[in-house]
């Protein structure tokens, strides 16, 4: 039996439908990552699964029970919108956050210190929050959401803020709990982060489920469509090919281009062209998209492109 299971549920504010008949599940051991542009019901659905608010319909079990008071002690959250008291010592605020999820403050403290020298942060615990960085905030609050070893991690956006090497660290420390057995959530409209760390995936648009199961056949459902070049020379020599609608552009440098096939274009045509417009080629690999071009065939736009157009909805609503 799946670890979490949300069924059929449906949240509205006022006359916003926030939430549109979302299932899905999430196992032991696994990542599930919940994507999606700004707006469409990630935060709203995590809000009901930790039970801060009820479902206008349907039903979210934990372990195959109702959620409620009880699975909120077995999880740990770290929302978007960062909350830390900014007057408090870091060790304080940890210590009080850790009490408060039940554990002993001999056993908080010990783990704070353990967690702390992991970020390289232990000159923090007297440091109040608000002197720290925006960085080092999210650390610090990456940290309370794991002390209590809960058996269910919902991290929403947890990469912001962070430079490449403490993302890097991040990454690294959420594969270990994965590898521990924690089931973990993911939300992100970042769908690069979400490919190199989720098994699963839960794609949102508009309140609604577009696309979920393991990501792999997730992606092999759209077949091996697209080519990845890299190259000595200028990236010209796709410019027919676009202008043929052969081809469409994902991503490209000066030595480096991700193209889609268009109307069955063999990819050996876009090697016979770089070939006769490059100087040399060193990478062509034919693979399946990424998953922003798998939600853009979906929905007709990349996430972040939505972020961007999108009018914000009511505070409650967005996600």
């Amino acid at each position: 039996m799946a670890t979490l299971q949300v069924r059929d549920v449906v949240k509205r504010y006022r006359t916003v439908t926030a939430v549109d008949h979302v299932s899905f599940s999430a196992e032991a051991g696994r990542i599930l990552g919940i994507l999606g542009p700004n707006g469409a019901g990630k935060t709203s659905t995590i809000r009901m699964i930790t039970y801060i608010t009820t479902p206008d319909e349907g039903e979210v079990l934990f372990e195959g029970q109702p959620v409620g008071p009880w699975s909120q002690r077995r999880m740990g959250y770290l929302p978007e919108e960062r909350g830390l008291y900014k007057k408090l010592k870091v060790g304080e605020q940890l210590l009080l956050l850790a009490e408060l999820k039940g554990l002993a403050r001999n056993d908080a403290r010990a783990r704070i210190r353990h967690w702390l020298d992991r970020f390289d942060a232990a000159d923090w615990f007297d440091k109040k929050t608000e002197e720290l960085s925006k960085g080092m905030q999210q650390k610090v609050q990456f940290i309370a959401t794991i002390l209590p070893e809960p058996d269910l991690i919902i991290l929403d956006e947890p990469f912001s803020g962070l430079d490449p090497i403490n993302a890097e660290l991040l990454k690294d420390i959420i594969l270990e709990l994965k590898a521990s057995g924690c089931t973990l959530l993911f939300a992100s409209h970042r769908m690069e982060q979400v490919e190199q760390l989720c098994d699963d995936i839960c794609l949102m648009a508009e309140g609604k489920v577009v696309v979920d199961g393991p990501l792999r056949e997730v992606k092999q459902r759209f077949g091996k469509d697209t080519v990845l070049l890299e190259f000595a020379g200028s990236p010209a020599f796709l410019d027919p090919l676009v202008a043929a609608e052969r081809v469409r552009i994902i991503n490209k440098t000066q030595q480096r281009a991700e193209v889609r096939l268009l109307q069955g274009t063999p990819p050996r045509k876009v090697l016979e062209a770089a070939l006769a417009g490059v100087e040399d080629v060193y990478r062509f690999e034919v693979m399946t998209p990424p998953l922003a071009e798998i939600f853009k065939s979906l929905v007709g736009k990349r996430p972040e492109e939505m972020a961007r157009d999108e009018a914000p909805r009511p505070a409650e609503a967005t996600a």
